[in-house]
């Protein structure tokens, strides 16, 4: 059992979700995505809540399923791509477990929203996600606690990802 919860941040597609569900899976502990509980709560999806109610309020919300965490057993949580930017959520993160930066190179990030685009996925553009990773990726370095490289698939990601929390608990 882990001692404090797990914070997994980094880019829209960087692998949070995927590998903390398949993390949390394996260890037997509960899995949260902070974006899918905002949006369950809500009742709206990320876009439509950002669309009604504006970007402060989703983040405002974030924040809040932060300090709701804390009466909540340790868990493998995948944050919002925006979750460290602001310096409270990076402080609740901070006092409830550690924080692994999933980073994944951005022309990567680029090759896979391309695929997911083709597939008639809704995708930022080129543009849109350069410009957020140049934004977000010192918010990323400067808040983490370990770095997971998560460039060579998800099987060696969660193995590697494995491993580390074995380390930390």
């Amino acid at each position: 059992m882990l001692p404090m919860h797990i914070f997994l941040v980094g880019m829209t597609g960087g692998g949070k979700s995927t590998l903390g569900r398949k993390l949390a899976a394996n260890l037997g502990i509960r899995f949260v995505d902070t974006d899918q509980r905002v949006c369950e709560m809500m009742g709206l999806s990320e876009a439509d809540i950002i669309k009604q109610f504006g970007e402060e309020f989703y983040q405002n919300a974030e924040t809040g399923v932060l300090m709701g965490l804390s009466a909540e057993p340790p868990s493998i949580v995948a944050t919002g791509g925006r979750m460290p930017m602001l310096k409270e959520n990076v402080k609740l993160m901070q006092n409830q477990g550690i924080i692994i930066h999933v980073e994944k190179p951005l022309d990567q990030l680029l090759a896979e929203a391309l695929v997911r685009q083709q597939g008639g996925e809704d995708e930022l553009s080129h543009d849109e996600i350069v410009a957020q990773y140049n934004r977000r990726i010192g918010y990323y370095r400067a808040c983490a606690d370990h770095t997971l490289d998560n460039a060579h698939g998800p099987v060696q990601g969660l193995s590697a990802l494995t491993e580390m929390v074995e380390e930390l608990a």
